[in-house]
Parts: C-alpha cells; sequence; structure tokens
C-alpha cells in the first residue's frame, strides 16, 4: 500500500484526492491529513479514512480539533510549524495543496525526505523553483505536477526527446471575462469573477483564472518543469477546456491530453504514476462536444500575462515578486478594498519598484516574499484612501 499525506485536505484539490482514495482502500493509506481552519471537515476526513496524523495550521482551532477527533487514535497537533513536521514525516506520496506561500515550506520538508511530492499550488515553482527543484534532485525526490495543464504535459512531453520538442502549447479557458471588454470589467465584483464558466475553484484560483494570471503562473511553472526555451512556450484560448495543454514536436506531430473539466483525472494520474486507476470520470463524449475552438489571447485585456512572461525572462527574485504581489492583489480585491482591473497595476508597480538579488535558499525567497507583499499592500492602501 501506497502511505499519503495530504496537505491541505480540505480544499477542493485535497477534497478530489480524498475522493480517489476513498475508492481504492486496498491501495492507498492516509498518514497524515492537513488543513488550515476547517476543524470540521478536516475531522471528518481523518475519521472516515483512519489517518494517523490531523493538523491544523491555525492552532487557535486545535481545541475543537482535538474534541472533535476523540476517542480515535488519530494524533492531533496544530500550527505552521507541526504541518511542517508533517510533511518530514516520510509518506511515500505527498499531495501539496495549500495555497499560497504558506505552502512553501511544507513542500520542501516533503521534498527533503526524498519520496513522491505532487504539486497543485503553483508558489513552490513560480516562488521557488530553482530551489525546490535543486533540493528535489539533491534528496532524490520525485515532482509531479498536478495542475491539468502540466500534468497534460507531463503526459505528452517524452523528456527522452526533449530536443525534439517544438513547442509547448498551455491552453485556457479564459475565465469568466474572456470576452468583456476593458470597460465592462471595471466594474466585476468577486462573485462575478469566482463563477468560473468551467471549473469549480477555490476563490483565489478563480480569481486568477478571471485575470488569467494563472495562465501566467503557469507558464513559469512549466519553464521550470520541462526542459525546452522559454520562447517555445505558447499559451492560447480553448473555451471548452477539453484539451488540456499540447506538445508539438519537430516532425509536425502535436500530442494532446484530453479530459473534463475535473481535476480527479490529472489527480488520478500522478496517484497511480507510473500505473493508471479508474476514477469515476464518465468516459469524454466528443460528439456530444461537438466542437473545439482556438483563440489567441489578448494581452491588452489580459495584462497579467504580460507581467509573467516578463517575469520569467527578467528571472531571479521577480517571479517570486509577481506571485506575492499577486496574492495580495487578490485578497484586496476579494474584500472589495481594490477594483479588479487593479489587481495586475499592483503587480506591475510591485514589480517596477522592488529588484532584490537572486534568491538561493529558500529563507531568501521567503524573505522577497514578504518584502514583496509589503510593498504591495502599501499601494493598496494607496488605492483605498
Amino acid at each position: 500500500m501506497k502511505t499519503v499525506t495530504i496537505l491541505g485536505a480540505t480544499g477542493s484539490v485535497g477534497s478530489s484526492t480524498l475522493d480517489l482514495i476513498e475508492r481504492e482502500p486496498d491501495r492507498f493509506e492516509v498518514f497524515a491529513l492537513t488543513a488550515h481552519r476547517d476543524v470540521a471537515k478536516l475531522a471528518a476526513a481523518a475519521i472516515r479514512t483512519r489517518a494517523r496524523v490531523a493538523v491544523i495550521a491555525d492552532e487557535t482551532c486545535l481545541p475543537a480539533l482535538r474534541e472533535a477527533l476523540a476517542g480515535t487514535n488519530i494524533h492531533c497537533a496544530g500550527g505552521p510549524e507541526e504541518v511542517c513536521r508533517t510533511a518530514d514525516l516520510g509518506a511515500d506520496w505527498t499531495m501539496a495543496a495549500i495555497v499560497g506561500c504558506a505552502g512553501l515550506e511544507p513542500v520542501m520538508a516533503a521534498v527533503e525526505q526524498g519520496g513522491t511530492v505532487v504539486l497543485a499550488n503553483k508558489e513552490p515553482l513560480v516562488s521557488a523553483g530553482d530551489v525546490i527543484l535543486a533540493a528535489a534532485a539533491h534528496h532524490g525526490a520525485t515532482l509531479l505536477p498536478a495542475d491539468s495543464e502540466h500534468n497534460a504535459i507531463f503526459q505528452c512531453f517524452d523528456a527522452a526527446q526533449a530536443g525534439r520538442v517544438r513547442r509547448i502549447i498551455l491552453t485556457a479557458s479564459g475565465g469568466p471575462f474572456r470576452e468583456w471588454t476593458t470597460d465592462q470589467m471595471r466594474g466585476v465584483t468577486p462573485e462575478q469573477a469566482v463563477a468560473h464558466p468551467n471549473w469549480s475553484m477555490g476563490a483565489k484560483i478563480s480569481i486568477d483564472s478571471a485575470t488569467m494570471m494563472n495562465k501566467g503562473l503557469e507558464l513559469i511553472e512549466a519553464a521550470r518543469l520541462f526542459p525546452i526555451p522559454t520562447d517555445r512556450i505558447e499559451i492560447i484560448l480553448h473555451r471548452q477546456s477539453v484539451i488540456h495543454s499540447m506538445v508539438e514536436y519537430i516532425d509536425g506531430s502535436t500530442l494532446a491530453q484530453l479530459g473534463p473539466p475535473d481535476m480527479r483525472t490529472p489527480i488520478a494520474h500522478c496517484l497511480a504514476w507510473p500505473d493508471r486507476m479508474e476514477t469515476p470520470m464518465a468516459p469524454l463524449d466528443l460528439v456530444s462536444i461537438g466542437r473545439l475552438d482556438f483563440e489567441a489571447p489578448d494581452p491588452v485585456r489580459f495584462p497579467a500575462l504580460a507581467l509573467a512572461r516578463h517575469a520569467l525572462d527578467a528571472g531571479g527574485a521577480k517571479p517570486a515578486i509577481l506571485n506575492a504581489a499577486n496574492e495580495i492583489a487578490v485578497a484586496a480585491f476579494l474584500a472589495r478594498q481594490i477594483g479588479f482591473l487593479e489587481i495586475a497595476a499592483i503587480v506591475a508597480d510591485t514589480l517596477d519598484r522592488y529588484d532584490p538579488p537572486a534568491p538561493d535558499t529558500l529563507d531568501d525567497v521567503l524573505m522577497v516574499d514578504t518584502e514583496a507583499r509589503r510593498l504591495a499592500g502599501e499601494r493598496v492602501k494607496d488605492c483605498v484612501a
């Protein structure tokens, strides 16, 4: 049996992972589950799966977790340090699904154990890509991408023939505002922005999809994961979200991975890799889908794409700054402190104002992240004022 730890077990990715694991209890053993504040959902999942450990990141919630798990043999703990210790316990397979830079240290702890670490959160490779990849190589860890786009590329990319790859093509749904004008987007509300037409995701990721910053972050991730020049990684809009990404080879062959817009498909690929496993997904009905549409993204209406490309090309600390500023801006938008179009503007301003040396360690990355958040926060205050 494969022992499994889920970092971020109560979010959408964590819930999807649990759904798959619980369908094959003879194949997977849940070692540990962590969550931020959702005690009820964490406790219920721990009891159902007979997890050995349950950790709540917000230590003030620990008494409630202990009460919920009273009478079980499940070990309870609380606080960010305990989340890292749990990631460090050496499960065979770890799902990294903690949103934001709060997930960086637990991911590093899991990587240093040398097992298989599945990346569903973007921050490890965007903010700390060089550091995480170096640690994975040093400790013999296997990194697998659970993002639907990168998982699709992983399935189509022949690593032995990397020099024969002409292009990587990342597909993007375009989010809820793909046909809106800039003027229309000025008045966008958080409720409109989180209403993704294809995918069911958390609020932060849904906002990133609406601004298309998610695709910019995925561009940076793809550059970290796959050995190909960055100018050969392209983005196209594909509103049906059926083709999740493509790899084109020099002989003219283009390989695509198709599937329903449900995270359980890429997660299942990572859970079973290098094998395959059954999922509850219905077979893809191409006749019912009828058509597949593609178009180029509009960099004027969606400036986040250019900002991400700039950060990737500049390298060093710029991707970490991009990510940190975006997190602050998205949180401010969700709190109704700034408008939708100000998200990209705050990210651009922070990138212009801050140019530290390239980070060499995870501590360096976290220092860059902290300062970038401070500068972005200043800009948010200016907008509110």
